[in-house]
């Protein structure tokens, strides 16, 4: 039985005596787009790393196709898009550069790129529609061609999971356009993929499932489903479609009652 891309199973972490997940659990299998849905401090980012391997739970445990994930990621599994924040973008590093960093773990100690490093990176740029900014500082780019260079990054690696962080936020529509239907075609290839992001209205069209998250997993299905203003208020505390409705109180059972129902056959992969 080939094991999940993703299994990640009652995992707790705190930041001293901040509890940033609780009891989390998640399972994904390969070749999906799953969006993960959370206010701010619900614990996406921390998701994120425990996932990449870059830090370990205080409880639980993480499987990235049936490995540890600091195995998954050095042998060049993971894709990783940061947020804007997270990037130095006056480094002096070219469009180019940024993308050959996705083959480093196809070279040898020197990091001298190869004639297929080469090509790799030129096919990803040519993928991304960045070919003709290669030689660009990368702080020079618009919002929206920096998220793409680090897509080819991905691309270029060769990775068979990539994770997103907000991909979508301060980006043209061309560039969203074109890192949608980046993501359905490598998950076409094969590639699992999971995107943490805000924009609630494009998910259905994009992913094929979705996960509200805070500090657990509280709903694991279809985006229609995760999406119904009921669902989203469990974490959102609103209805996060409608920003004029007024903030609504929901009774203690609310929780339960979606988990009762996914477990029963909602999304069978959902172990939150």
């Amino acid at each position: 039985m080939t094991a999940p891309a993703i299994l990640v199973e009652n995992v707790t972490v705190h930041y001293g005596e901040v509890l940033a997940l609780d009891s989390a659990s998640l399972t994904l299998e390969t070749a999906r787009i799953c969006g993960l849905i959370g206010m701010n401090g619900s614990g996406k980012s921390t998701l994120f790393k425990v996932v990449m391997g870059m830090i370990k739970p205080d409880a639980g445990r993480v499987l990235i196709g049936g490995q540890s994930p600091s195995k998954a990621r050095k042998e060049g599994g993971i894709g990783y898009v940061p947020q804007s924040e997270d990037v130095d973008w006056q480094f002096p590093l070219s469009v180019r550069d940024v993308v050959m960093m996705g083959r480093y773990g196809h070279q040898g100690f020197t990091r001298r790129p190869s004639k297929a490093d080469r090509a790799a990176v030129d096919e990803a740029l040519d993928r991304v529609e960045l070919s003709e900014y290669a030689d660009r500082q990368i702080g020079q780019l618009s919002g929206g061609q920096k998220k793409r260079a680090f897509v080819a990054r991905g691309i270029a690696q060769g990775a068979t999971m990539m994770l997103l962080d907000e991909p979508f936020a301060g980006v043209d529509k061309r560039s969203e356009a074109t890192i949608s239907r980046l993501l359905r075609e490598l998950a076409s290839d094969g590639c699992t993929i999971l995107i943490s992001t805000h924009d609630l209205h494009a998910m259905p069209a994009l992913c094929d499932e979705a996960v509200l998250l805070m500090r657990r997993v509280l709903m694991h299905g279809a985006p229609e489903l995760v999406l119904q203003p009921e669902n989203l208020a469990m974490a959102f505390g609103l209805d996060v479609l409608n920003p004029n409705a007024p903030e609504r109180t929901h009774p203690a059972g609310t929780a339960a009652v979606v988990h009762s129902a996914t477990a029963a056959g909602t999304h069978p992969k959902n172990r939150g």
